[in-house]
């Protein structure tokens, strides 16, 4: 069986707009994947369904294949992306409706992978002694039941497998593994058999190296970065998989940006604990055994990839509202920038104090030492400008908005040669909290569905 190409158009929700759409007409691909979701993106949908029911999923997506519809027609290019969010259903009636619109009604099967959304049953499995303990401090879920803003299973590859193999040529999730969206077209096109662990481990780091779009193709890139090509037009990656579980990192010709062993090595490492269990609800892949060669320009194959047996859980992104918080900021110019902007610091803490007001504060002086903290060492004394930022979180919502209240008076009553308010008070913000957790898969299916727009 010949190679198939799979491309990734969206490392995250708010990534490049075009980005998907040239991968489609600049050169053949087979495939193009599109990974919205973040832990905190689920949050936010679950929120816009509250108001909507017909929101909850990634707007963009839909935009999107209005623009490239034709061309996925002509080309037969397959379509995999977690755009559903919370409401996948949603998702693919707006995207039949642009079919439909367009003028192509009966000509493509959508599909949808649903059931990881288990927020409303979350009461029903604790009673049924699925604790949901936290990943991090052990903790049940009960303790912060009532906060629960959203809750959702990660699925895997096999889902979409499955959906593919019912002749969907567009694929909507909810939360699946960013790793599942390529490796489940690998498994349709090869028929890899569910313990085939190898050859789903490798398919697992392929997804792996291009969830994040292009930052495995020069993006981000610490190596070298001031001399990458022609950055403003960087080239996504594309995977050339093959059925025996090897695979090579390429992106289309003439784009820019830079494929390298180096940058791949760097993409490997986002995200990485033990580099010997990679876990995913589809195998457990071995990092270490993966050997890179430059086999050309732009080109990067991987090999000799191991994987092992699956586990019997899942993965459960929880969200919960754990308060609120507020940050706000001015500048102080030379001379003395950065001794300004400590006293701006003190003046600020000392009125709080005054006013009860009890927070978690965190001040940073961005130019002096905001990104490496104690690590900078002493900031220069005759540095030019530094940013005074700082930020309170808390319970009480009313305490919060007063802190905000704070900021704006020091423009006249502390440090001198002070600007950058022109952003008005600063607002006060919900904070959403994550609750990793795990539950048997015995527990939980996927809701699997296929129609024609």
């Amino acid at each position: 069986m010949k190679a198939i190409r799979i491309a990734n158009g969206q490392g995250f929700w708010g990534d490049s707009l075009e980005a998907p759409i040239e991968l489609v007409q600049r050169g053949p691909i087979d495939y193009l994947t599109l990974d919205y979701l973040a832990e905190i993106t689920m949050s936010i949908m679950q929120k816009q369904r509250a108001r909507d029911p017909r929101s909850g999923y990634a707007r963009d997506f839909v935009t999107m294949i209005d623009r490239v519809l034709p061309d996925l027609l002509e080309r037969d290019i397959k379509v995999v992306a977690n755009a559903g969010g919370v409401n996948p259903k949603a998702c693919r009636d707006a995207v039949a409706g642009v079919i439909n619109r367009r003028g192509f009604a009966g000509r493509m099967k959508l599909g949808i992978v649903a059931g990881d959304d288990i927020m409303d049953r979350l009461q029903d499995y604790i009673s049924r002694g699925v604790e949901f303990r936290n990943l991090d401090t052990g903790e049940p879920l009960e303790a912060v039941l009532p906060l629960v803003q959203s809750a959702n299973v990660y699925f895997g590859g096999r889902p979409i497998s499955e959906a593919l193999d019912q002749g969907a040529q567009i694929v909507i999730t909810g939360r699946a593994t960013d790793t599942g969206l390529t490796l489940g077209p690998m498994i349709h096109e090869f028929r890899w058999a569910a313990d085939d662990w190898d050859r789903l481990a490798a398919g697992t780091i392929a997804g792996h190296t291009i969830e994040c779009g292009a930052q495995c193709t020069g993006g981000n890139c610490l190596v070298d970065w001031d001399t990458i090509p022609s950055p403003a037009d960087i080239g996504y990656p594309i995977v050339e998989a093959k059925p025996d579980g090897t695979f090579a990192i390429t992106k289309h010709d003439g784009t820019g940006g830079r494929i390298t062993v180096a940058s791949i090595k760097e993409q490997l490492l986002y995200e990485m604990g033990d580099p010997t269990e990679y876990i995913t609800p589809d195998c457990i892949a071995d990092f270490t055994s993966i050997r890179l060669e430059q086999t050309g320009p732009d080109r990067v194959a991987f090999s000799g990839i191991k994987g092992r047996h699956a586990t019997d859980m899942y993965k459960v992104s929880i969200s919960y509202s754990a308060g609120f918080k507020a940050v706000g900021s001015l500048v102080y110019g030379w001379p003395d920038a950065y001794k300004k902007a400590r006293v701006a610091d003190s003046i600020v803490r000392e009125r709080l104090d005054r006013l009860g007001l009890k927070f978690e504060i965190l001040t940073e002086f961005v130019g002096a030492d905001a990104c490496h903290g104690p690590l900078s060492g002493e900031p220069d004394p005759d540095i030019a400008e530094v940013q005074f930022r700082i930020g309170v979180r808390g319970e009480d919502k009313a305490a919060v908005d007063r802190f905000t209240r704070e900021i704006a008076p020091l423009v006249l009553n502390g440090p001198p040669t002070v600007t950058g308010f022109g952003g008005g008070r600063p607002k006060v913000e919900e904070i959403v909290a994550y609750w990793p957790a795990l539950m048997p898969k015995s527990e939980v299916a996927p809701e699997i569905s296929v129609s024609v727009a």
